[in-house]
């Protein structure tokens, strides 16, 4: 499946299992940005991520580790 900048909680659940020791509370913003470029099924426009969009993955991401 190809993960897309809208597929907010299925990037959540891959980052939670590729950064399983991770807290995404301490995560800038940069780095979810990279990491989430680096996923396996990402396959999107790098230049269509932004605040808003990298927030909700953060928060879907504190969501999937509770």
């Amino acid at each position: 499946m190809e993960l897309k900048w809208t597929d907010v909680n299925e990037i959540a659940i891959e980052l939670s299992d590729a950064y399983p020791d991770v807290d995404p509370l301490t995560v800038r913003f940069t780095d979810l940005r990279d990491w989430v470029l680096a996923l396996e099924d990402f396959n999107d426009d790098p230049a269509r991520s932004g605040e808003k969009v990298l927030e909700a993955i953060q928060m879907a991401w504190i969501e999937e580790a509770d």
